[in-house]
């Protein structure tokens, strides 16, 4: 419980805003329990069609994991109001970012070396459909909730759920067209979200967490 005190040191801190703390706890609690199951069976899915992309998205969702975790730490007890447990935060989403573009790149030139190619996955399209739905009203609502919050930390979790619906939508696209043939677009795709990684890690290192 934040006390009074706390409330009355922390100008922003208002009713409305003390509510919108405990929506963005709440949504990224809500978040992990679905990137448990969205990571297992996205990883299970990519294995089995040797899919850099398909791995490489549930891969993307134990980084997304970490970032709920912050943003769930971020917005407890008495770090609720506390400016340097924002600044600590927003770092640490930035570097969440970063975790998975070397992956990403050496799998992929692992996977090109060894010839593999990605094969159609039933249960990777399922998983996958669900996210591309699912997380863009995540990540729009963490986005809202981390301007009026002035949290950078909750913005830059929104971004990655919006960056996880995009990796699903290039996955799905990946894997449709290698089975037209073109099996160089689910390696291409891998390479473009790791750049997206960087890129994202290095806005919201800085604080501009905004969505592209």
């Amino acid at each position: 419980m934040v006390s009074d005190q706390r409330i009355h040191e922390h100008p922003a801190a208002s009713a409305a805003w003390l509510r919108d703390a405990r929506a963005a706890r709440t949504l990224s609690v809500a978040t992990l329990v679905w990137l448990g199951a969205e990571s297992t069976l996205g990883l299970a899915a990519g294995l089995a069609a040797h899919s850099v992309a398909l791995i490489g998205w549930g891969l993307s969702a134990l980084v997304e994991a970490l970032a709920s975790l912050i943003v769930v730490w971020r917005f407890t007890g008495t770090r609720t109001l506390s400016p340097s447990a924002e600044h600590t935060a927003r770092r640490a989403v930035a570097m969440s970012f970063w975790l998975l573009a070397p992956y990403l790149v050496l799998h992929v030139a692992h996977d090109l070396q060894a010839g593999h190619r990605a094969v159609p996955s039933v249960l990777g399209i399922v998983v996958t459909s669900f996210s591309l739905v699912s997380m863009p009203v995540l990540g729009i609502a963490k986005r809202r909730l981390g301007a009026r919050l002035a949290s950078a930390a909750t913005s830059g979790e929104g971004t990655q759920n919006l960056l996880c619906a995009a990796m699903a939508a290039g996955v799905l696209a990946g894997l449709g067209l290698n089975a037209a043939g073109w099996w160089w677009v689910d390696p291409a795709v891998a390479v473009v979200l790791a750049m997206v990684a960087v890129r994202e890690g290095k806005r919201a290192w800085h604080g501009h967490a905004c969505c592209h």
